[in-house]
């Protein structure tokens, strides 16, 4: 038995036309009756009653509906229910990570969390956070990493996502050194001659958005020029050490630089964004190894 019958014969029994249903299930009127047939002689017993205009079920025919609805019903929840299985049953963890803390705060992280569970297989997705996002909304990763203050919601926040605080981390405005060791640009209002030079991050960054939020106001009152706009830490890093303007960067990424004095703080202390690094965890069922690893880190567990 071709499982595409069923389709037919539930395109028929809608509408009792041969000529309809064969054009709504894309095939000529023969082809569409030889296969209406064709599942007749593999039930063994007539369903329609070809002698009515239009045609009509017989009793079987009836019967079957019924059975055929089901069986299509049972059919679409299959893939679903084969991934959950392998989802219940796999060792590996999925996690999506914004770029920044994929290679600089996650491997000395998994490497605390091992002295307390076995990690196994790890498929890391590494992108912006708006993509992060997404795939924890859509469920294709079970956890993700990724930076966070408590003054601006995030799309997981509003869903009432489940997260733990894993790390901390902050927001330094930073510029290329002088060579007398202070910063190129500052922001400052009363030294500032021409506009302060700004490398900014795109709509797409999670830093971004904390930026965006929490000093917007302040740069507003100062005469700035967008001069570089990236979605990438790492590529406002680059722009920053080679002196083209400040930056808000991660702590985790430029303190080397600014302990070899390669940056410098662009800003009075009270710029800083002081930010969470915090893990988020899909609402649905996970694997036995995503909630062991979640159990690992529960000490630090908030929930909203």
């Amino acid at each position: 038995m071709n499982f595409t019958w069923l389709e037919d014969f539930l395109a028929l029994a809608s509408s009792g036309n041969f000529s309809r249903a064969a054009e709504e299930r894309h095939m000529t009127q023969p082809a569409f009756s030889r296969r209406i047939r064709a599942l007749e002689e593999w039930i063994g017993a007539d369903l329609f009653n070809r002698s009515t205009q239009p045609a009509t079920l017989t009793d079987t025919g009836t019967w079957f509906e019924s059975v055929a609805k089901d069986m299509i019903t049972r059919a679409a929840r299959i893939p679903g229910e084969a991934r959950a299985f392998n989802e219940a049953n796999s060792n590996a963890l999925r996690i999506a990570s914004t770029h920044a803390l994929s290679f600089t705060f996650m491997p000395s992280w998994l490497r605390g969390l091992e002295s307390k569970i076995t990690i196994g297989q790890v498929q890391l997705v590494s992108d912006v956070m708006q993509r992060c996002e997404a795939l924890l909304l859509e469920s294709q990763v079970q956890f993700l990493l990724t930076h966070s203050n408590s003054n601006v919601e995030g799309e997981l926040d509003k869903e009432k996502y489940p997260f733990a605080v894993v790390g901390k981390d902050t927001l330094i405005p930073v510029s290329a050194p002088n060579k007398a060791g202070n910063p190129q640009f500052t922001l400052d209002k009363a030294t500032a001659k021409n506009p302060i030079m700004l490398l900014s991050y795109s709509q797409e960054s999670g830093i971004g958005r904390i930026v965006n939020e929490m000093h917007n106001k302040l740069t507003d009152s100062l005469p700035t020029q967008n001069i570089f706009t990236a979605h990438l830490a790492s590529v406002l890093r680059t722009m920053a050490l080679d002196a083209r303007g400040i930056a808000w960067l991660p702590e985790t990424l430029i303190a080397e630089d600014i302990a070899n004095g390669k940056l410098v703080e662009a800003a009075p202390h009270n710029w800083c964004i002081e930010m969470e690094i915090r893990l988020y965890r899909d609402k649905a069922t996970i694997s036995k190894a995503g909630e062991a690893f979640w159990e690992a880190i529960k000490p630090t567990k908030q929930s909203k």
